[in-house]
C-alpha cells in the first residue's frame, strides 16, 4: 500500500499574488479545505517539496490555493505541473468495506476461467465507470471495467483482485492483428 495520495495536478498561477490553480484528482475536493500541509512530487510521486497551505476555495471545478512563501505570480509558475500529494492518515476516511483506488496498485488479477492474469499497473476514469489496466508478461495492456460483475472481490491485504471477464474480452486481447 502507499503511504501518499495524489490529489491534484498544479495547472498554473492564478493572479498575480501567488496562487496556484489546482486540478483535483479526487472524489472529495471540499477535503482540501481541511488539509495544512501538502507535499509538491513528480509523476512518479518524487517528493520536490512540501508547503504550508495558508487558504483554499473553489472556482469553476479548480481549487485554488495559496501556498506560504509563494508569493508571486513568477513563483506560482515555477510550480506548474507539480502534483499534489497527502500523507495517507491526511485522507478522507472510508468505510469498512471500501479502499483507496491507489491501493489497487500491484494487485494481482485472477479470473475464473482464464487464472492469472496479471497486475493491476493503471486504475483510470472514463466517465461511465473507472478501468483496470492490467500488464501481462509479453502481451498487450488488457483493460477491465471495474465494476462490481466483473471486479467481485477485491483483497487489498491478500494482494488479489478476482474477476469474472464479460464474454470475448479476453479474446479481443488475444487476437493477433494481421
Amino acid at each position: 500500500m502507499t503511504d501518499r495520495f495524489i490529489i491534484g495536478k498544479i495547472t498554473g498561477a492564478h493572479g498575480v499574488r501567488g496562487e496556484v490553480k489546482v486540478f483535483p484528482i479526487t472524489d472529495n475536493v471540499r477535503h482540501f479545505k481541511k488539509l495544512k500541509k501538502v507535499a509538491l512530487t513528480d509523476y512518479d510521486g518524487n517528493i520536490k517539496n512540501e508547503y504550508d497551505i495558508s487558504s483554499v476555495r473553489f472556482d469553476r471545478g479548480n481549487v485554488l490555493v495559496f501556498f506560504e512563501g509563494i508569493d508571486d505570480r513568477d513563483k506560482a509558475e515555477t510550480l506548474k505541473g507539480s502534483f499534489i500529494s497527502i500523507e495517507r492518515k491526511d485522507a478522507s476516511p472510508i468505510g469498512k468495506d471500501e479502499f483507496y483506488i491507489a491501493d489497487l496498485m500491484g494487485l494481482t488479477v485472477v479470473d475464473d476461467e482464464k487464472g492469472e492474469l496479471g497486475i493491476v499497473s493503471e486504475v483510470y476514469e472514463t466517465g461511465a465507470n473507472f478501468i483496470v489496466s492490467v500488464k501481462r508478461k509479453g502481451k498487450k495492456d488488457l483493460q477491465i471495467p471495474f465494476l462490481k460483475d466483473v471486479c467481485y472481490e477485491v483483497d487489498i491485504e491478500g494482494s488479489i483482485m478476482k474477476v469474472r471477464l464479460p464474454e470475448g474480452l479476453y479474446e479481443i486481447y488475444e487476437t493477433k492483428k494481421k
